[in-house]
């Protein structure tokens, strides 16, 4: 999975980068087909936007669905952490809609009854 890190106006964390590939590659357990990652860190100018000067977009790309997420908040790790949330819930929802229905528990199998 390639990872694309685009800033506007913004000035990363040291380990921002490090911080991104690990908790981008934890998604990597989903099923789920993702050739690259782009994540967007944007940085408001105006000081009034203080609660939400950065703003963080993450958008996905490859044969699969489609996934974009969005989180505004104080500093680029807050608004990333939120933006990955939101991200990994929609691939999660995906993943889980793709799981086989049919398959027999171990407790009990089709047919049976039980006393």
């Amino acid at each position: 999975m390639q990872i694309v890190i685009h800033t506007r106006h913004a000035d990363l964390a040291d380990d921002f980068s490090e911080i991104v590939k690990e908790k981008i590659n934890s998604l990597g357990r989903f099923s789920v087909e993702i050739e690259r990652i782009e994540v967007e860190v944007l940085k408001e100018g105006n000081p009034s936007q203080g609660k939400e000067s950065h703003h963080v977009i993450i958008t996905t790309h490859g044969a699969g669905p489609f996934f974009r997420s969005e989180a505004k908040s104080f500093n680029d790790l807050a608004a990333f952490d939120d933006a990955v949330s939101s991200i990994e819930l929609q691939i999660r929802k995906v993943h889980e809609k793709s799981k086989s229905k049919d398959r027999d528990s171990l407790r009990f199998k089709k047919g049976e009854v039980v006393n």
